[in-house]
């Protein structure tokens, strides 16, 4: 067994009515400032086997590196996934640990009268509003969902004009900005949406910087304790074994189903699974940045989970175009053993 991995520093009543006065000017309340030129996060660049991965888990890396932050030191909960019998856990930040190691508090923001109103509140507070907004309206979508579907997906807006009818947002790998009738549809200002009086009002959080965030020693630390928490949480069954039995009949409604379905059963398992991975490799090779001693054979196990789902994606498409069933036997042994060889020992390291 292994010695529990430790980092080098470690080791060690109504009132009389007054005169009528002339009017008071008005009180402008500044507008935040729209954001500059942001450069997406490393982990967004480069080579990547899941470019994109979930629109939850993509936004807060950018939201992260937007207060300044690295990301990659909040990934310890990737080793939590597990199948759910129908998809693989839809993978996110815990909001405790982005308290912990970012200062980062997320809150519930209860939206009244008017979700326009609400996050113009917030943004002018300075903080980063996180709303379900409807796909259709967001233009860094055009080669998939804008002015084309209505997908569910969450933005982190912190800036928005109401004038001028304009925002800055957070969304999948990057910064965006919107205006004009999209501006109008993200906040349901549309004429189609005065016919709709029922229409639920969407769930929205805010963030904001609630306390200094840990950096240097303390942040490295403070993330690996969060990875053996959840060590402790990981499933205590090989997951693709799990997913291996499920498949056969899930292969059936792939080819029964069609095109359209593939593309929402690849997102939720395919990707989640590669992705999860693929962000696992690359937080393991950011605790060895900061003096941890992982070993290279569990980074590269977690790596090749990322790429063989990738594989399995590939084979089920060609086998829908030839309608030929795939069990795809080979690409669940290599996931198997990767699996096999990236939690148990990840775990012993970590005593």
């Amino acid at each position: 067994m292994s010695a529990p991995l430790s980092s080098p520093e470690s080791l060690t009543a109504a009132a009389p009515a007054a005169p009528v006065a002339p009017a008071a000017p008005a009180v402008v309340v500044p507008l935040r400032p729209p954001r500059g030129e942001h450069a997406s996060h490393v982990l967004h660049q480069g080579e990547r086997v899941w470019v994109e991965t979930n629109c939850y888990v993509d936004l807060w890396i950018e939201v992260l590196h937007g207060f300044g932050l690295d990301p990659r030191a909040g990934f310890a909960f990737t080793v939590t996934q597990d199948f759910e019998g129908d998809q693989f856990t839809f993978f996110k930040f815990p909001l405790e640990d982005l308290e912990t190691l970012y200062g980062t508090q997320v809150q519930e923001l209860a939206i009244y009268d008017s979700l326009e109103d609400r996050v113009h509140a917030q943004t002018l507070r300075g903080h980063t509003v996180l709303v379900e907004v409807d796909g259709y309206y967001l233009p860094n979508t055009r080669a998939t969902s804008y002015r084309r579907e209505h997908p569910k997906t969450t933005v982190g807006i912190d800036f928005i004009d109401p004038v001028e009818r304009r925002l800055g947002y957070f969304h999948n790998t990057g910064y965006h900005r919107l205006e004009g009738s999209d501006y109008d549809g993200v906040f349901r200002k549309l004429p189609q949406f005065f016919d709709q009086p029922d229409l639920l009002f969407p769930y929205v959080e805010f963030c904001k910087q609630a306390h200094a965030p840990l950096t240097g020693l303390d942040l490295a630390e403070a993330s690996a304790e969060l990875l053996r928490t959840h060590l402790g949480r990981r499933p205590r069954h090989n997951p693709v074994t799990q997913w291996r039995a499920a498949f056969p009949e899930q292969l059936d409604a792939l080819l029964t189903r069609g095109e359209r379905y593939f593309h929402l059963y690849s997102f939720n398992l395919m990707r989640q699974l590669g992705a999860n991975f693929e962000f696992l490799s690359k937080y393991l090779q950011w605790l060895n940045e900061q003096g941890f001693d992982v070993p290279e054979e569990i980074v590269a196990s977690a790596q090749t989970i990322a790429s063989e789902s990738m594989v399995m994606q590939f084979r089920l498409v060609r086998a829908m175009a030839r309608k030929r069933p795939d069990l795809c036997t080979d690409c669940f042994d290599t996931l198997e053993a990767a699996y096999d060889n990236t939690l148990p020992p990840l775990a012993r390291l970590m005593g």
